[in-house]
């Protein structure tokens, strides 16, 4: 498929040019380049060319919850929101923990034919956090499933971390780790704090998330292992992640676009919708996480996309299952918490979004650089658009989006996969 991009504007810098792709690749950069017979032509007048998105962090529900989420319209909401790559974490029905599941997902994201979807493996049998699982043979599987989390649940046994750290340094894969310490989050809902408290809210303390972060720290340094922090979300473990990379330790960490956006302010309406894991936390984690993104302390967004569906979240706030919607939102809301205060610029939003997540688990032909040659995994965004998010029209099967009648600015107007269209003015496929 040959394809012509007017008038983009890489990593919006400079002046606006024609992208020339062929055959997977970029073909040709320049000014007013000629059409070829026969190719598709994107009119993206002062619009933004950014390497498509990679998201390490997605629940796409299959197998075994197949009425909230599968991975036909997950990929769909994945392709709408500029993602070419997601990464679908392990605690499935059945589990992610054998080569018989993590390529069945991969061979479902291939047949479907939107975005890169790449299996999670479980680390521990059944999630269970007392045996680990054949990560070898998940490695070496069709899948070849690069990172392994038992996401959902933390691998609280610190002898049980240790030997994944080592056994996954041996092959070459990542840890990615739920930070929560099971023993202070016992009927937890909301983050522990004063609106907890005075809407009769179960608190969930910030040391649950930091004390096992810097635990699985001091871990991987010993073992000599990489660990990745999921869904960070305190300012305290800002400082932990500041302090241990400061000690040379191979460590990363992510944040989800509503822990940069949203607080446990909105808490006050007991909207199932806002039940998420870890808990929305006060203001002033979010600005931490905010200027930590900024920094680079924080390596990358990674959206947790949750599907849940509608008799799973328009319940009693404490018997909500957590998680939210966030694969077509991402972008919009790291513009608006990023972008337009200026913390971060379009580069950096490159950076995080698309880079440094695919350099994290090694993927070779993702967050590559714009220029000739390069594979076409690419994301066309319009800055000046905006537009107001609900939940029935967005893509995934369910609707459970904290964002419901907001309006956000910057619009995903077209994403390419190794040069063919798979989204385009809010439509999937070419």
């Amino acid at each position: 498929m040959t394809v012509l991009i007017r008038g983009v504007v890489p990593y919006g810098e400079g002046d606006a040019v024609d992208v020339l792709v062929d055959d997977g690749q970029i073909a040709d950069i320049g000014a007013r380049l000629a059409a070829p017979d026969g190719a598709e032509v994107i009119d993206a007048d002062q619009q933004i060319l950014l390497p498509g998105f990679v998201d390490l962090h997605t629940h796409l529900r299959e197998p075994g919850r197949e009425y909230a989420e599968d991975i036909e319209t997950g990929s769909a909401a994945a392709a709408l929101g500029g993602y070419t790559a997601v990464f679908a974490m392990a605690n499935t029905d059945p589990v992610a923990d054998s080569a018989v599941v993590t390529d069945h997902v991969w061979h479902r994201g291939q047949r479907v034919g939107l975005v890169d979807v790449h299996p999670v493996g479980a680390v521990t049998v059944g999630l269970n956090g007392k045996q680990l699982t054949e990560m070898g043979l998940m490695a070496a599987g069709v899948g070849r499933v690069r990172m392994f989390s038992d996401d959902g649940v933390c691998v609280d046994d610190p002898l049980v971390m240790r030997r994944a750290l080592e056994y996954a340094t041996g092959l070459g894969v990542l840890i990615a780790q739920h930070a929560e310490e099971p023993r202070l989050t016992v009927g937890a809902v909301a983050h522990e704090g004063p609106n907890a408290a005075r809407l009769g809210l179960a608190g969930w303390p910030r040391a649950a998330e930091e004390s096992i972060v810097v635990r699985d720290a001091l871990l991987a340094r010993d073992a000599g292992a990489r660990v990745h922090i999921c869904h960070a979300s305190t300012a305290g473990t800002v400082e932990l992640l500041r302090w241990a990379k400061a000690q040379g330790i191979s460590i990363t960490a992510e944040v989800t676009p509503h822990h940069l956006l949203l607080d446990d302010a909105r808490l006050d309406s007991y909207d199932g919708r806002n039940r998420v894991n870890p808990p929305l936390r006060e203001a002033s984690d979010t600005i931490a996480l905010r200027q930590a993104l900024a920094d680079g302390v924080i390596d990358c967004v990674a959206t947790d996309h949750a599907p849940h569906a509608e008799h799973e979240k328009m319940c009693e706030f404490a018997n909500a299952r957590p998680g939210m919607l966030g694969l077509q939102t991402a972008l919009s809301v790291v513009v608006q918490t990023m972008v337009e205060p200026g913390l971060l610029t379009w580069r950096d939003v490159a950076r995080v979004m698309s880079e440094s997540p695919a350099r994290i688990v090694g993927l070779p032909d993702q967050g590559r650089p714009l220029a000739v040659g390069e594979p076409a995994n690419l994301t066309v965004v319009d800055p000046a658009a905006r537009w107001t998010v609900q939940g029935p029209e967005l893509a995934s099967r369910s609707d459970n989006t904290p964002y419901e009648d907001m309006e956000l600015p910057g619009v995903v107007t077209a994403t390419l996969l190794r040069g063919r269209i798979t989204a385009r003015d809010g439509k999937v496929g070419e």
